[in-house]
């Protein structure tokens, strides 16, 4: 891949959870991963909602193949922290084994002021996303191209779709993550905003009915960054593998970037009825790449991997002048062959009728360097 030229700069954050070698098991040990991660990975990790998470995160990068090695390299260190206490880390939007409901809720005010707000929506946290971070400072704009983004969303939740078990049962959907995200206030696709105004004041109107315990509780799937100038788009679970989550990133900036120029030519984007991109969360969340998703210009259904090549073929202006369409043409084969993480999770479950098979997996592919499981 040639390296990007004039084009807005890219980082990801991904969510894993920990996991117990022997058990297979999700075990609220993050504080002790990352006291041994906090050195090799410093800011570009942290602790989560729970104790049974952590997150990494990339610099800003200008090239996929730059972030592709920045996410392999971050998930090979946290691994071997986790080694280092007799533990793993594995990839997978919800726990697929152990304890967890209620959720070990990590100490702290912010935390607290969380419970204390949303009560029994914080019972079952234990979910793990990867989030995409696009450079795009000016925040009209930004909302702008959110705007273009919002029918890409369903899609882009199918090609991420990795947590089929919740309760060490299958949900029977491929993304169940997504089903327990959405019952929050303020989670989900964001609303169609014609302005900073606009935006500012919904998110005014949320603080007022308590739907918010600050502005960093803005949920939305794409919404401008509280703390970072970029564009943020969060409707993908975490992906199995590094290569996959710089696929995803890689659409998206090219997603973002044909927006922009879409928004300077004056198209403020498409307007999409709620009720069919509800329907179209609905659909992709419980079927995944392997199944259908609806079409959201049309209403209909089609082939999940049919709306994953038209939202190539729409980044595809932008991959083709950063070098990067020959790349994610084939990562995107590759995946819709081998099957979203859910189908993969499935057919480890499969073979022996083990939901461990399914740790194991995740454990190897989340972080191929990793330790073999006991």
């Amino acid at each position: 891949m040639r390296a990007a030229g004039p084009c807005p700069r890219v980082g990801v954050e991904e969510e894993f959870l920990v996991v117990d070698p022997l058990s297979r098991a999700v075990v609220p040990r993050a504080a002790e991963v990352l006291r041994h991660a906090a050195e090799p990975l410093g800011a570009l990790v942290a602790g989560e909602i729970t104790k049974l998470q952590l997150e990494t995160r990339t610099e800003p990068c200008r090239s996929v193949g730059e972030l592709h090695h920045q996410l392999a390299s971050a998930r090979r260190e946290l691994a071997a922290a986790a080694a280092a206490e007799g533990l793993r880390i594995m990839a997978s939007g919800t726990p697929v084994l152990g304890q967890v409901i209620p959720s070990p809720i990590t100490d702290g005010r912010r935390q607290a002021l969380g419970t204390a707000a949303y009560r029994g929506l914080h019972d079952e946290l234990s979910i793990c996303a990867m989030h995409v971070h696009v450079e795009l400072p000016e925040r009209e704009r930004a909302l702008l191209v959110s705007n273009h983004l919002r029918p890409y969303l369903p899609v882009l939740m199918a090609l991420s779709a990795n947590s089929p078990y919740w309760a060490e049962r299958d949900t029977g959907y491929a993304s169940w993550r997504t089903m327990l995200w959405h019952r929050w206030p303020v989670a989900g696709p964001p609303p169609y905003f014609t302005s900073v105004a606009h935006y500012d004041e919904t998110i005014a109107t949320l603080q007022e009915a308590g739907a918010l315990v600050d502005r960093g509780t803005i949920f939305w799937d794409i919404r401008p960054s509280e703390h970072q100038p970029t564009l943020e788009i969060r409707v993908a679970d975490v992906p199995i593998a590094a290569e996959e989550s710089a696929l995803l990133a890689g659409l998206v900036r090219g997603l973002v970037v044909v927006a922009q120029a879409a928004v300077d030519a004056g198209d403020p984007g498409p307007v999409v009825p709620a009720e069919l991109l509800r329907l179209a969360y609905w659909r992709a969340a419980r079927d995944g790449l392997g199944g259908h998703g609806v079409d959201v210009r049309t209403g209909r259904l089609v082939p999940a991997a049919r709306l994953a090549r038209q939202l190539l073929d729409a980044a595809g202006p932008a991959l083709r002048a950063t070098g990067d369409l020959g790349w994610a043409a084939a990562r995107l084969r590759k995946l819709i062959a081998a099957g979203d993480g859910a189908s993969r999770q499935r057919r480890a479950a499969a073979r022996r009728g083990m939901l461990a098979d399914v740790v194991d997996l995740l454990v190897a592919d989340t972080a191929p360097a990793t330790p073999p499981l006991c």
